[in-house]
C-alpha cells in the first residue's frame, strides 16, 4: 500500500521557528547604478579626439582638452551614481565628501564649450573673430541638461540626528577594513575555478554585510561585533586563500567539503550575532517606553 511521505521536508512536515530560510543566489543583488545611460557619455570624447588630430596645433590642443574633460566627467558621473546608490541603501549615511555628480555636470559643460569653441575657431579666419557667445551658451545648456538628467549629489546627512559622529567614524573605519577582507576573499576564491563555491562565498558575504549595516545604524553595537568584523573575517580570508591554493592544484573533495562547512558555521554565527543585536535594540526600545510610561504616571497622566 502506498504511504504518504511525512518527513520534515514535506509540505505537512513539522517546522521549527529557529530554522532560518536559506538565502537565494540573487538575494541582496542590486542593479548597477552606472548603467548604459551613464556609460554612453564616454562615447562623444572618442570622435572628438580623433577629429582634432588634423586641426593644427591650437585646434588639436583645444579638441584634446575638451575630450579629456568629457571623459573625466563621465568617470565622475559613474562614481557619483555609485556613491548615491550606497547613500540611498543605508538608513544612516553622510553626504558624499566630494560632489561628483555636480562636478561632472560642470566638466561636461566645460568640455562642450571647448568643443564648440574649437569649431568656431576653425571656421573663423583669425582667432580674434572666433565668437565666445555660442560656446558659452552650449556649455550652460549642457551643464543644465546633465544636471536635470542625472540629478545632483545628496547635500545633507541622512538619519544622523542624535548619533555620535566620533563613534560613527570609528565604525566607518572598521567596516572599511572588513570590506577589504571580503574583497580579498573574492579575489582569492576566483583562483579555485569553481563557480558554485564562488556563489557560496558571495552568500556568506551578504550575511556579513547585514552585520555591517546593523553596526552602522547603531554604532553602540561595535563593541560586541568588533571580533566578527576583524578576527573572524581575517581568519575567513586566510582560510579562503589557503583553500584556493590547495583546491586549484589538487581538486581535493575533502578540502572543498571542509571549506564549505566552515562557511556554513561562519554564516550561522554572523546571522546569530546580527539577530542578537537587533533583539538588544528592541529591548532598549522597550525599556525607553516603560521608563516614559512610569514618568507620565508619576505626573498624574493615566495610561490604560
Amino acid at each position: 500500500m502506498a504511504k504518504r511521505f511525512g518527513g520534515k521536508f514535506s509540505p505537512q512536515g513539522a517546522s521549527s521557528d529557529q530554522d532560518q530560510p536559506s538565502r537565494g543566489q540573487f538575494d541582496g543583488a542590486r542593479v548597477e547604478p552606472a548603467g548604459a545611460r551613464a556609460n554612453l557619455l564616454f562615447v562623444p570624447a572618442i570622435p572628438l579626439a580623433f577629429l582634432s588630430l588634423n586641426d593644427g596645433a591650437i585646434g588639436m590642443t583645444i579638441g584634446l582638452i575638451a575630450a579629456g574633460l568629457l571623459t573625466a566627467a563621465a568617470f565622475l558621473l559613474r562614481e557619483g551614481l555609485r556613491a548615491e546608490s550606497a547613500y540611498n541603501a543605508k538608513s544612516t549615511a553622510r553626504r558624499p565628501a566630494f560632489p561628483r555628480k555636480i562636478f561632472s555636470s560642470v566638466l561636461t559643460g566645460l568640455g562642450t564649450a571647448l568643443a564648440a569653441y574649437r569649431t568656431e575657431f576653425l571656421d573663423a579666419e583669425t582667432a580674434a573673430q572666433a565668437s565666445l557667445l555660442a560656446p558659452v551658451l552650449f556649455g550652460v545648456v549642457a551643464t543644465a541638461l546633465h544636471s536635470v538628467s542625472f540629478g545632483i549629489d545628496p547635500l545633507k546627512d541622512k538619519g544622523m540626528e542624535g548619533i555620535d559622529t566620533f563613534q560613527q567614524d570609528r565604525v566607518a573605519r572598521v567596516v572599511e577594513d572588513a570590506e577589504s577582507h571580503l574583497t580579498q576573499m573574492t579575489d582569492a576564491i576566483k583562483r579555485a575555478g569553481d563557480r558554485q563555491i564562488e556563489a557560496r562565498v558571495e552568500r556568506f558575504q551578504d550575511t556579513a554585510r547585514d552585520l555591517f549595516r546593523t553596526v552602522e545604524e547603531d554604532p553602540r553595537d561595535l563593541a560586541g561585533a568588533r571580533k566578527y568584523l576583524t578576527v573572524y573575517l581575517q581568519g575567513a580570508r586566510d582560510a579562503t586563500v589557503k583553500f584556493s591554493d590547495v583546491y586549484a592544484r589538487t581538486r581535493d573533495a575533502q578540502a572543498l567539503a571542509d571549506y564549505s562547512a566552515l562557511l556554513d558555521d561562519l554564516e550561522q554565527n554572523f546571522a546569530a550575532r546580527t539577530r542578537k543585536m537587533l533583539l538588544d535594540d528592541r529591548s532598549d526600545l522597550t525599556v525607553e517606553i516603560d521608563v516614559l510610561r512610569d514618568r507620565l504616571q508619576r505626573e498624574g497622566v493615566r495610561l490604560d
